[in-house]
């Protein structure tokens, strides 16, 4: 581990050459020294230009701590791994591929981090930028699905069983080898599959060392969000990927476990009618659709459906 780096950033990437270079240019732009920092991206079986859209940025950008990797094993909890592996700094930030981090990004995680020796995790702000402008269907309840997130309008400590989602996260390296990374069981989107809740299954973990993981909303990314692939069939494979996620989670926890979740989840599938119910009677019916359809997904990934 050098003791020169203060943190290297994780992007992994699958077939985002038309974002990449904005994401890298991003963390190109810092305030922080660049002496002080490297960012590791990870390849996950583009089939399009991304791996010479990346390259290309980093030959021209060689005054800068850029590398490239490429992980054939397909799923972001595989890909995320391989670029802990290769990071050299006492910190682990993760970052997606087409999200674009503020100027003072990693000088305010450095800053926090130095600040509060306890703080064993700590997830930032992330602010969608809909391409061309946020549907009219979209609610609170639904944006979390296209990786929408704000926790708290202060610094804040997250209450046991609340974490930071996977696209603006950051950890300390030992702790992240102390819980041995993300569980493979929980890839992400493998192929048309998506298994998902790594980023849930690590913070849970990671709480249960009693790490305390911090929220900071001036810590910020803005994730771009293609309203034109938001179709009924995308939103299901999401929604469905938390369900399958959960199922793993729970089936490793055993039949109790499970039993008590489905549970939970018939629960919310019935709260999600009554708030369809309140945005149509407020006169926001195109609301009313998404939510319940979002709950039903879930339901059917929970079940394996």
């Amino acid at each position: 581990m050098s003791e020169l780096l203060k943190i290297s950033v994780v992007i992994c990437t699958y077939n985002r050459a038309a974002y990449i270079q904005d994401a890298m240019q991003s963390l190109y732009d810092q305030t922080i020294e660049r002496g002080d920092y490297e960012v590791i991206v990870v390849n996950n079986n583009s089939t399009d230009n991304t791996e010479l859209v990346c390259r290309s940025f980093i030959e021209a950008h060689n005054d800068a701590r850029f590398h490239f990797y490429n992980e054939p094993e397909q799923g972001a909890s595989f890909a995320r791994n391989t670029g802990a592996h290769h990071a050299l700094s006492p910190l682990l930030c993760f970052m997606d591929d087409d999200a674009v981090a503020d100027k003072d990004y990693l000088e305010r995680i450095v800053k926090f981090f130095e600040e509060r020796p306890d703080a064993g995790g700590l997830g930032g702000r992330i602010i969608p930028k809909y391409i061309p402008a946020e549907p009219h269907w979209m609610s609170h309840y639904v944006s979390s699905l296209v990786g929408h997130f704000h926790y708290n309008e202060s610094i804040c400590v997250f209450r046991p069983g609340k974490y930071p989602l996977e696209s603006n996260m950051i950890v300390r390296k030992q702790d992240f080898d102390a819980i041995n990374g993300f569980n493979a069981a929980l890839p992400g989107v493998k192929g048309t599959l998506r298994i998902g809740g790594e980023g849930k299954d690590f913070f849970l973990r990671l709480q249960a060392l009693g790490r305390k993981i911090y929220y900071d909303p001036s810590i910020r990314v803005h994730h771009v969000v293609e309203v034109a692939k938001l179709t009924d069939e995308y939103l299901y494979r999401v929604a469905s990927g938390i369900g399958r996620g959960e199922r793993v989670r729970m089936k490793e926890k055993g039949s109790g476990a499970y039993t008590k979740k489905l549970g939970e989840y018939v629960f919310k599938l019935g709260a999600s009618f009554m708030l369809g119910i309140k945005y149509i009677l407020q006169g926001h019916p195109s609301k009313a659709r998404p939510v319940i359809r979002f709950r039903i997904d879930a339901l059917k990934g929970l079940l394996n459906r």
